[in-house]
């Protein structure tokens, strides 16, 4: 038997559609069989709450054993795994191909999906995640539902704790009128013909979060890409289907999957790059969807044809060379890598296209931001968040950079306001840019990206560095 492996990390087909998947002895028992490894390990004691709520578990109980833990008691663990996937690809020795075959994330997966076979998933949660429903709806009275989610506001945000079980203190989501496929069929950039890399073609998934939430990381990728030559299209069939995932939603997100592969397959048949904007949804793609949908003859080419766009910037850069018209982003940036964007294994691209910037001053921060999409925003699990999240928030108040970026819009959220409670009322970045925002900035193309408030100060530096 071997201790540990160099090998790869591969993983195995989501079996949801056998019986077995969803019985909850089954489950359990696996649960047991992995949960026994992890305490004989460790390893992952320091990642999210999910491992010390395991191990504090074992440790409490009559024997300091799992045999003498209930297994009741597994679904405190489950409830704090957010399916990072952190656990699998940096941390666990015995991942398969390794004969222990330790896959956390997905049985925490399957627990869930039991939790949903069996009505457990309360009703609140599962309307929170219908985010093309949501969406729809919310960006069609946008400025009442931003000034309702504000957590400011005293009135309704206790009344949507209430209701939806969204802590009342948890930054949420700005909603916007016109969304991104609204935006990008009124006009589009256009494409220097003289720039390295025309010729190339890439279709935008455009994501439910950037076509409702945040248009602007859809409008600096198609003006940087056309900068860049690149002649692009946004398509949004709906939403990838992570928050379902999140809530053991298999038979959802395999229809997600199914459809919106088809829908871009005549894309790819005509010689489209597949671009997802967010990480997350980029992860779904690419290595989500074929475990779930692995017939799908669709959805494998999809998953072969897609690309982060952190990571097709810099093919380009590799391949043909950036076009030239860059400046240096004065005082350098911070970057916090994605979980979501690390899960697929491509190396740290975020960084790798900032530092393509001139006198380029980038600090990375490896780790992750404790949001776990949907997870981190409810009552039950802000206060985990926050804490799995600090030291995120305090190593970029050390840095002291004007810039703060994260290839996660939520994170990035989840940041400032998490930089904004350590430094006690004083000024922080407005917001967090996504890595794309801060080069169509370097290029000078205009947008939100370019604004004053998109930078902090010199003297929000001096007293950030005080509070660290």
């Amino acid at each position: 038997m071997r201790e540990g492996s160099l090998e790869a990390p591969t993983r195995h087909r989501i079996a949801w559609e056998d019986p077995d998947f969803t019985d909850r002895g089954k489950t359990e028992a696996e649960m047991h069989r992995i949960f026994d490894i992890c305490h004989t390990c460790r390893r992952c004691f320091n990642l999210c709450d999910a491992f010390p709520r395991l191990f504090d578990l074992i440790d409490n109980s009559e024997s300091g054993e799992l045999d003498t833990v209930a297994p009741a008691d597994y679904q405190k663990v489950a409830d704090a795994c957010t399916l990072c996937d952190m656990c699998f690809m940096t941390k666990c020795p015995y991942v398969p191909p390794h004969e222990f075959n330790v896959d956390f994330p997905h049985v925490m997966l399957r627990y869930r999906a039991v939790e949903r076979r069996e009505g457990r998933i309360p009703l609140q949660q599962r309307e929170l995640v219908k985010t093309d429903r949501n969406g729809r709806l919310a960006s069609m009275v946008a400025p009442l539902v931003n000034w309702a989610s504000d957590r400011k506001n005293a009135v309704t945000r206790p009344l949507l704790e209430a209701a939806a079980g969204v802590d009342r203190n948890a930054a949420l989501p700005k909603y916007h009128g016109p969304t991104f496929v609204m935006r990008s069929k009124r006009s589009a950039p256009v494409v220097d013909r003289s720039a390295p890399a025309y010729g190339r073609k890439a279709v935008l998934y455009a994501t439910c979060f950037v076509n409702y939430n945040n248009p602007s990381i859809g409008d600096a990728t198609r003006a940087v890409l056309a900068r860049n030559g690149v002649e692009t299209a946004v398509v949004y069939p709906q939403c990838c289907g992570m928050p379902q995932l999140e809530q053991g939603n298999l038979p959802a997100v395999a229809a997600s999957a199914r459809r919106v592969a088809a829908s871009l397959r005549r894309w790819i048949d005509e010689g489209y790059d597949v671009i997802a904007l967010v990480p997350s949804c980029a992860l779904m793609l690419k290595f989500e969807w074929p475990l779930i949908v692995p017939d799908d003859a669709a959805v494998e080419k999809l998953a072969k044809a897609t690309f982060d766009i952190s990571e097709y910037i810099v093919d380009i850069a590799r391949r043909e060379g950036l076009a030239p018209g860059l400046s240096p982003l004065d005082g350098g940036v911070t970057v916090q890598l994605a979980c979501h964007a690390r899960a697929q294994n491509m190396g740290q691209k975020a960084a790798d296209m900032l530092r393509l910037l001139p006198q380029a001053d980038v600090a990375v921060i490896e780790r992750c931001s404790g949001h776990g999409g949907s997870w981190g925003v409810l009552k039950d699990n802000f206060e985990t968040a926050l804490k799995v999240g600090r030291p995120v928030a305090r190593q970029a108040l050390k840095n002291a950079k004007p810039f703060l970026a994260s290839e996660c819009p939520l994170a990035g959220m989840h940041i400032v306001q998490e930089m904004e409670m350590l430094v006690d009322g004083q000024s922080v970045p407005h917001r967090s840019l996504h890595p794309i925002e801060l080069v169509a900035r370097a290029y000078g193309i205009p947008g939100a990206w370019s604004d004053a408030e998109a930078r902090t100060s010199c003297q929000t530096q001096h007293h950030a560095t005080n509070a660290a």
